[in-house]
């Protein structure tokens, strides 16, 4: 225990509440140094007739930039267009919120050359991560 009585334990399965509390207090911080950022979440789906979900995306507004977390498709949906229609519907509705720029980050087995023809730059990478792979950060002006 530190002398102003802090205690640093691990916890595999932390209460919501902690975890809660950990979240508001760098939001907070956030704000108070970069102003409020209105974060507004972008969720796409793509379903097939029987209402599957067989591809999406996961991002958020805020600061007028889009970040795209997640963006997935089936096998069976790749290569048809969809990843890019999935795509330009999350800038519609970044452009519509006023953002300027958008980011994500992908795998060199995922797909780069995607984000590089849907105008994406890299501006960022991380060799070896996972061991003989990359992970590549990208950014495009909206």
């Amino acid at each position: 225990m530190s002398e102003d009585g802090i205690e640093i334990s691990e916890d595999e399965y932390p209460e919501l509440e902690a975890v809660a509390a950990i979240q508001r207090g760098l939001h907070a911080f956030n704000q108070e140094m970069g102003g409020p950022y209105d974060r507004e979440p972008v969720t796409l789906l793509a379903r097939d007739q029987a209402g599957e979900v067989r591809g999406g995306l996961l991002g958020l507004t805020y600061w007028n930039w889009l970040f795209i977390d997640w963006l997935w498709l089936a096998p069976e949906q790749r290569g048809k267009g969809l990843g890019a229609a999935l795509l330009a519907r999350a800038e519609a509705i970044a452009r519509r919120r006023d953002c300027t720029d958008a980011y994500t980050d992908t795998f060199d087995f995922q797909a780069p050359g995607f984000w590089r023809r849907a105008g994406y730059e890299e501006f960022g990478r991380l060799n070896g991560m996972p061991p003989g792979h990359a992970r590549i950060w990208f950014r495009k002006k909206l």
